[in-house]
């Protein structure tokens, strides 16, 4: 399994609506929202390297109201 973690911006207000989208797909373990330079922060778990891009591209950065992601790989040893 890989682990990543997706940080993302949303259009004011959108959090929830957002939050609620993201907890519908099966590779989302954890959302929180945080204070900062990002909205919120989500863990994903996925088979592959391949799987965590095409979740985040496919999935995560269409969703209506989400303006920008940044994701962080974790490296296995």
């Amino acid at each position: 399994m890989t682990d990543a973690y997706v940080m993302l911006n949303c259009e004011l207000g959108a959090e929830a609506e957002v939050i609620e989208q993201l907890t519908e797909l099966e590779q989302v373990v954890d959302v929180f929202e945080t204070i900062g330079t990002h909205d919120m922060m989500v863990k994903l778990q996925a088979e592959n390297f391949e799987k965590i891009r095409e979740i985040v591209s496919w999935n995560i950065q269409k969703l209506k109201n989400v303006r920008a992601t940044s994701t962080l790989i974790k490296k296995d040893n």
